[in-house]
This record gives C-alpha cells, sequence and structure tokens, in this order.
C-alpha cells in the first residue's frame, strides 16, 4: 500500500528505492507512511530512506 501511495504522488520509484521500502521494518513503514505526507518530491524519499535505514 505505501509503494502505491509514493508511487501516486510520485511516480514511478526506482527499483533500489522499492528494494530499501521492502526491507523496512513494520514500525519504520508505519513512521515512513506519515512521513511522506510532507514530501516535495523524491529527494525527500531518499533522505528519509538514508537516516532511518539503520533504526530497525
Amino acid at each position: 500500500m505505501l509503494l502505491r501511495l509514493l508511487t501516486q504522488k510520485f511516480g514511478a520509484i526506482a527499483s533500489p528505492l522499492r528494494q530499501q521500502i521492502h526491507l523496512l521494518s513494520l514500525n519504520q513503514l508505519e513512521s515512513l507512511s506519515e512521513a511522506l505526507l510532507d514530501f516535495s518530491d523524491v529527494a525527500d524519499l531518499v533522505v528519509w530512506l538514508e537516516a532511518n535505514q539503520n533504526s530497525r
């Protein structure tokens, strides 16, 4: 569902980003679903993933 929301907001999401999202924990997915409301472009997603990739 989260990938569908991101795709709707930004268009196609690059495969490496999709893979990173698939590796997120449930808590991280919940945080990302809230954070994406404030994203203005895919760069915001990249920054969020970099900041949260190790906080499982």
